[in-house]
């Protein structure tokens, strides 16, 4: 009995296990990836572009999202006790005991990283989405002052917009499960949604308008010389399902309490969007042929030195 009453309302043991290991596989799978990516950007010349520099933004910060989610299955899976002295709204005291080790610190820190990567992830393939239609339509090379700026602008601005709930425009919070902390959705004040209104648009709608409107030019582009070379559809369908649902549980957050929800569907979100750094990787890395090229000497050169 003392065991049940430690869980998270509305999670079993074996939710909160299965949770874990949920994380667990989407944070390695991210990070492995993601390693690739950026290894390939160091070792090999060819990959050493503007272009591919953004890339590599989008790849640093989809490894953030990747350690965020290997934080919180540790909590979950190593499920470390003691007393923290924290207590979110909607979360039972024993959660946060039973479930976060690192205290309200912690949290706090835990929920500005988780969302400045997360930021820097959506406007980072925004970037990407720009400098290939600027390549496509003009067929000149991205200035590095170009692409050095974009990928500063990138990284300041999530920083900015991360750091204001630590400021007080906004709150950082436990998820339903208590593993991990991310912006607070169950206080639906005037704080709450002045800030995510003005966030949302501009780290989620303008991103998803350039992402769009650049992959639609190169879809135009491409055929008219009827030799497709990128997927056009694929970013723009991976930042709305892979960050649609988070979008669509604060809106609703915004117009009503949530909490009426089900604790296991409100973390669905947050598992969908921990997918989003391996399907980026995917994309962006090992489907591109340049980036391939980079990576399997840089793989081959390790076995050869082990060997």
């Amino acid at each position: 009995m003392a065991e049940s009453s430690s869980l998270p309302p509305g999670f079993g043991e074996l939710e909160v296990l299965a949770v874990g290991v949920v994380l667990l596989v989407e944070a390695l799978a991210g990070l492995s990836l993601n390693s690739l990516t950026i290894l390939s950007f160091c070792k090999n010349p060819e990959t050493r572009t503007p272009c591919h520099l953004l890339v590599l933004s989008l790849a640093l910060a989809d490894s953030g999202i990747s350690v965020n989610a290997l934080v919180a299955a540790t909590s979950s899976l190593l499920r470390r006790g003691g007393r923290t002295g924290t207590e979110g709204r909607g979360h039972s005291p024993s959660v946060s005991r039973r479930r976060w080790p690192y205290g309200p610190e912690g949290c706090r820190a835990h929920g500005f990283q988780g969302f400045a990567a997360a930021l820097a992830s959506i406007c980072s393939s925004a970037a990407v989405a720009w400098g290939r239609c600027h390549h496509a339509r003009t067929r000149g090379r991205l200035a590095w002052s170009t692409a050095v700026s974009l990928v500063v602008f990138v990284w300041l601005s999530s920083a900015f917009w991360a750091a204001l709930p630590l400021l007080g425009w906004g709150h950082y919070d436990y998820e339903p499960l208590g593993t991990c902390c991310t912006l607070d959705y169950s206080r639906g004040d005037r704080n709450f949604t002045s800030f995510l209104f003005v966030m949302a648009f501009f780290n989620f709608l303008l991103p998803l308008f350039i992402t769009l409107t650049s992959y639609r030019l190169m879809g135009q582009k491409q055929g008219k010389t009827g030799h497709p070379q990128v997927n056009t559809t694929l970013p723009t369908r991976t930042l709305l399902l892979g960050w649609g649902p988070y979008a669509l549980l604060y809106l609703c957050a915004a117009a009503t309490d949530v909490t009426f929800l089900s604790p296991r569907l409100r973390m669905v979100p947050a598992l969908i969007a921990k997918t989003v750094p391996t399907v980026n990787a995917v994309h962006y890395g090992l489907g591109s042929e340049v980036a391939l090229r980079g990576i399997w000497p840089c793989l081959s050169s390790q076995r050869s030195k082990r060997d």
